[in-house]
């Protein structure tokens, strides 16, 4: 995972609803594709980005498959930023 593919993730509005969405905990494909007006095969190919990126986790349960905020990740891209800005971790 480097951050330009973290970025390139962040960069689409649907994809930060998602990780919205996935901020309350983790839901469904089939959950997180109710909530959009678009096929599941778009809402996949979304989720394979931000999964791709390492910001989802994903998990396998029988027939369905969940997926959660990888906050990690989230976390590293808060510290450069933080750096770059020139803020100690203790401001953040």
């Amino acid at each position: 995972m480097g951050f330009g593919e973290t970025f390139k993730a962040l960069a689409d509005p649907v994809r930060r609803e998602i990780l919205t969405m996935l901020k309350e905990g983790r839901m469904s494909a089939g959950e997180i594709a109710a909530k959009f007006d678009m096929t599941n095969a778009t809402v996949s190919y979304h989720l394979g980005i931000l999964k791709k990126a390492g910001l989802l986790a994903e998990t396998r349960e029988k027939n369905f498959i969940f997926y959660e905020l990888n906050t990690s990740v989230v976390e590293e891209v808060m510290l450069w930023l933080s750096d770059l800005k020139g803020e100690s971790s203790d401001e953040i």
